[in-house]
């Protein structure tokens, strides 16, 4: 076992739940598949339990504890918002935090089918969230800085990838890198950013994004961050919908948000290749969605 993971079973969440919610404790409790950073108990129809597993430090689900509630009235789309706090204890030293349950299948275990849809849906949840944040939001650390800044992961990602093995040119996908790289620093104002927009991380329903999750990595600052999940997340067409919805990315930060898009899907690759060889933290499902991804970036589709 992985040391910063603790085993986790419905047991341990049922009696967590009696030493500090009772009133909680009786709800049925389903474990939800994947996770990484954190592991998802599903708690009667309406709630779930979010119990930190591969994440070393609390500060993430301390920041949605903080933030969320303040975004979730405002966005079109639902989000896991928290109701209840956990605290760490003997027999659980990490974090866990009771929230709502969003609704729907995660993308890379479904499709949209509704592209056109989507990509107006989309549009509108980021027109809401790319807002000017406060001043003591959280700002950029491993997400939200420039691509300049960014190269030696991107390099890594590159070397990892068997890009032959999926009929990629490397060359083409390092132009779009380079290209991103030279683009200006986002003048601001800073606003909220999810940073972490992939097939994962959006649930979907009757063919169409139906809920977003996982606001671990929020920060304020570049919304290009965002904007490439119009290539990670919609189908071939739905980038170019999706920036006419949304109608306030000027041409540098589009450049940023498709070499950043592009480095995502290379990552989602490298998850789904480790995945296919069966090493640990693998993500099967991911490997093909950021394969049509990274064909989307590299066509400007």
């Amino acid at each position: 076992m992985i040391e910063s993971e603790v085993e986790v079973s419905e047991d341990l969440v049922r009696d967590l739940l009696q030493e500090q919610h009772p009133d909680l404790a009786d709800r049925s409790i389903r474990e939800v598949a994947g996770g990484w950073g954190n592991q998802m108990w599903r708690l009667g129809d309406d709630l779930a339990v979010r119990m930190q597993r591969m994440d070393t430090s609390p500060d993430l689900q301390l920041k949605e504890r903080r933030w969320l509630p303040l975004l979730a009235p405002r966005l079109p789309l639902p989000i896991p918002t928290p109701v209840r706090d956990g605290t760490p204890s003997r027999r659980f030293p990490k974090m866990w935090t009771v929230m709502t349950w969003v609704g729907g299948t995660p993308l890379d275990h479904a499709t949209i089918t509704r592209g056109d849809h989507a990509a107006d849906v989309l549009a509108a949840f980021l027109t809401a969230l790319h807002v000017e944040a406060p001043a003591d939001a959280p700002g950029a650390s491993d997400f939200g800085t420039h691509p300049k800044d960014c190269g030696d992961g991107f390099e890594r990602l590159l070397g990892a990838v068997d890009l032959g093995g999926f009929g990629f040119d490397e060359a083409g996908i390092r132009a779009v890198w380079n290209d991103a790289a030279a683009t200006p620093e986002w003048p601001g104002p800073r606003v909220w950013v999810h940073g972490d927009l992939h097939p994962a991380n959006v649930v979907v329903a009757d063919g169409t994004l139906a809920g977003i999750v996982d606001f671990g990595a929020l920060f304020a600052g570049d919304p290009a961050w965002d904007l490439g999940a119009a290539w990670l997340l919609l189908p071939a067409g739905g980038a170019s919908r999706f920036f006419d919805s949304y109608g306030r990315a000027d041409e540098t930060t589009l450049r940023r948000a498709r070499g950043l898009a592009a480095m995502k899907s290379l990552f989602l690759m490298l998850m789904g290749q480790n995945g296919d060889r069966g090493q640990p933290g693998g993500k099967p499902n991911w490997g093909p969605a950021g394969q049509s991804a990274l064909e989307r970036v590299l066509k400007g589709l």
